[in-house]
């Protein structure tokens, strides 16, 4: 499945104010510990991209992350204005 697919199905499928971790897709679009490690930049690249758009908002701790900034450590997913 598509990285962006997977991302909207995952949050599509939790409660609306609730968010995933960008690792958590790409753990379910691979098999083992290597192959999600190495698919990880590939899903915050996405992310941003849907953050761009509307369809997420990319939070780190109470703080939105800005798509369009250089970001370190860990973000959480979650709906954005335009999700669907």
């Amino acid at each position: 499945m598509h990285i962006a697919g997977k991302i909207i199905d995952l949050l599509s499928v939790r409660e609306p104010e609730a968010s995933i971790c960008p690792s958590e897709v790409a753990r379910t679009l691979t098999d083992g510990e290597m192959a999600w490690r190495a698919m990880m930049p590939a899903v915050r690249e996405t992310a941003a991209a849907l953050a761009r758009s509307g369809r997420i908002v990319i939070t780190q701790g109470d703080q939105r992350i800005d798509p369009n900034d250089a970001y370190r450590g860990p973000v959480r997913l979650r709906r954005g204005p335009v999700f669907r």
